[in-house]
């Protein structure tokens, strides 16, 4: 493989499609057509109610790509548990609740799930492309008595709110309490696959370089943003493939009110 490009860094760009109108058909650029030209060779239709492993490998790398959450926990013996997750995301702004989906191993659950049952507490941290490898090496299978922090190479930083410890090398990380753990079962069985845990975020972090703030007079408040040029996010994309975010490109939104005429 060639060697990562030195010097990456994301950077705001025009859309792939700066004319782009209201009805206007995927084709109508040399880009589009091209892309169409798969749709050529047909589909392959998957019978999800079918229960195969395969499907696993199928949607992580169809669903792409994914933020990635790296948890920092802490057992109720005290041992530190440091473990990545793709399937991450924001759930709500009000209140803030994150989610993390845990497949669940043989007879127990993962460190980090039994860990998040026992004590309510958890912190989710970002990954940056400069640590993936750091961040990467978390998703060895351990021992619960062994805590991956020492292996990670990352740095431990005190919560404020929480007892397991947040991420230095993190740009944004949440401090979190348990707000529900759903347990995911196979219907037809009833057997247990998964754990989706739903976390109330009790405080955040960012590095102050990434972060933006604005002041509006109007409404006398201050709005706060990450610049995702600072981040250097990963996302997951499939298999053990990774990817580096960027290009990035802004499109305004359509408003009824403003843009009636044109639709």
């Amino acid at each position: 493989l060639p060697d990562f490009p030195a010097g990456f860094a994301g950077q705001y760009t025009a859309p792939p499609n700066p004319t782009w109108t209201f009805g206007q058909k995927v084709e109508a650029t040399p880009e589009g057509r091209a892309f169409m030209e798969g749709e050529k060779q047909g589909w392959t239709t998957v019978n999800a109610e079918e229960q195969s492993p395969a499907y696993y490998q199928l949607m992580i790398s169809g669903i792409a790509p994914r933020p990635i959450g790296m948890v920092s926990s802490v057992s109720e013996s005290g041992v530190e548990n440091l473990a990545v997750f793709s399937w991450f995301n924001m759930v709500s702004h009000d209140p803030p609740v994150v989610s993390l989906s845990m497949s669940d191993v043989g007879e127990r659950f993962k460190d980090t799930v039994a860990n998040i049952r026992a004590t309510k507490e958890f912190v989710v941290n970002t990954v940056s492309t400069p640590f993936i490898q750091n961040a990467n090496v978390t998703a060895i299978d351990t021992p619960p008595d062994v805590s991956e922090w020492d292996i990670s190479g990352l740095t431990k930083v005190p919560s404020l709110s929480v007892k397991p410890p947040r991420v230095k090398e993190s740009v944004f990380s949440m401090e979190c309490e348990l707000f529900q753990a759903v347990d995911i079962v196979v219907p037809e069985t009833g057997r247990h696959t998964t754990t989706l845990v739903l976390g109330r975020v009790k405080r955040l972090h960012v590095r102050n370089d990434a972060l933006i703030t604005r002041h509006s007079a109007s409404a006398d408040a201050t709005a706060h943003t990450v610049d995702i040029t600072k981040t250097q996010y990963a996302a997951r994309i499939g298999d053990i493939s990774y990817t580096a975010v960027g290009p990035f490109f802004r499109i305004p939104r359509a408003s009824w009110a403003g843009d009636r005429e044109k639709v």
